[in-house]
């Protein structure tokens, strides 16, 4: 590590062991007022997202996902109420004991910055003291133990603030995560609701598949065979009555191009063909480009994606930009895909009104089944007056 980078990093763990020292204090003369739940998970939050980036992981919540509902994805998970009470006297005690140690240091520095140069200004039962019980009474105290103090407690900082700010960070995520048990036990309901949404997707995609075929193609084939029936009728009556078979024949054949149409656009919604002749890449321009609205696309090194993925990736582009140009008053949109580790991103956004919801019939709802069936995260941000943005992260590494 870089010298500048160090003393970057002495820098945050100092201001975090202050910050510690605070919220400690703060603890135990608010702690009547913190007991109440919702302040209590709120407080707790707060440290376990402070704590996660002076350590530079990933936070320790993660998105949770709820049975039914608008939002099936809701943010972070709000820390559990038992250990949300448990962290006030933890904060408490462990708050003074590491954030009292960085004040002394940090105080102490500036008392000496201050005497060196200006203990003269003070009275003579008020000069500053150095090193706890120095008086600084002369130059040669002030020049010789001012710079020496700063020195020393300045090294001492260097040294010792970034183990001490980890320390009491990690107690805080040890304090305030789910253990092992707790998180099977969650990841288990997870895995138990969103198994029953898949099933709950599934039955209704197979309905509506059934649905295209009676009352689209196949009612349409039925037309057919009636045309049909009745131009070989009509020949057979009257051979010589030319114009009124080509007429029946020219019937047939334009419903045969239309059965074969809804048969396609059928087809295309079980697993689109062009994924599999072009690929995610190329599939995902076809759509970018036939949008109503100017759309930007970039994809990324992606490797290879399991075609599940692909599948989900494609609806869920196609369904966003059909949203755009049919609801947005959009002028520009942007795709982007985007693949870090086994994770698999899409960000689809537009400059339009914003407003997005699923309970309007946008076709959010869809595209959020179809994520949640692969076990993934959709995240819609679309504030009223705009912009928005949707997020889908998919797993992508088996």
């Amino acid at each position: 590590m870089t010298s500048g980078r160090r003393w970057e990093q002495v820098g945050r763990s100092g201001v975090y062991l202050l910050g510690s020292l605070v919220s400690g204090v703060a603890t135990v003369l608010a702690l009547p007022l913190l007991c109440i739940l919702r302040l209590a998970r709120f407080w707790a939050n707060w440290h376990r997202e402070r704590a996660s980036r002076l350590l530079g992981a990933a936070s320790a919540s993660r998105p949770v996902r709820r049975a039914t509902g608008r939002r099936a994805w809701a943010g972070p998970v709000t820390v559990r109420t038992s250990r949300a009470l448990l962290w006030l006297p933890v904060n408490a005690m462990t708050g003074v004991v590491f954030g009292l140690p960085a004040l002394l240091c940090v105080g102490n520095v500036v008392l000496a910055v201050i005497a060196t140069p200006l203990w003269w200004a003070f009275g003579l039962e008020d000069r500053p003291r150095l090193f706890i019980d120095v008086p600084v009474t002369g130059w040669a105290t002030a020049l010789t133990l001012g710079p020496l103090q700063i020195l020393l407690l300045t090294a001492l900082a260097y040294v010792a603030f970034p183990p001490l700010a980890r320390a009491h960070a990690r107690i805080c995520l040890a304090v305030l995560s789910d253990s092992t048990e707790e998180q099977l036990a969650e990841r288990v309901a997870v895995l138990t609701r969103t198994r029953a949404d898949v099933l709950d997707a599934h039955g209704a995609e197979l309905r509506r598949i059934e649905r295209d075929l009676h009352d689209g193609t196949q009612a349409r084939l039925v037309a057919i065979a009636m045309r049909l029936a009745v131009a070989r009728q009509a020949f057979s009556d009257n051979p010589r009555d030319e114009r009124l078979v080509e007429e029946l024949l020219r019937d047939a054949h334009e419903g045969t191009e239309e059965a074969m149409t809804e048969l396609r656009g059928v087809i295309r919604s079980v697993y689109p063909p062009i994924l599999a002749d072009r690929g995610l890449d190329g599939a995902l321009t076809a759509v970018t480009t036939g949008c109503g609205v100017p759309t930007r696309l970039d994809v990324g090194d992606l490797d290879r994606v399991p075609p599940a993925v692909e599948a989900v990736v494609y609806f869920a582009v196609a369904e966003t930009l059909t949203n755009v140009t049919r609801h947005s008053r959009a002028t520009a949109a942007g795709v982007r895909v985007s693949r870090t580790a086994d994770r698999l991103s899409v960000l689809v956004t537009d400059n339009g009104t914003g407003g997005a919801d699923d309970r309007r019939g946008t076709g959010i709802a869809g595209i959020r089944r179809r994520v949640l069936a692969l076990d993934g995260t959709l995240e819609v941000d679309s504030p009223a007056g705009g912009p928005t943005a949707i997020t889908v992260e998919l797993p992508c590494g088996w």
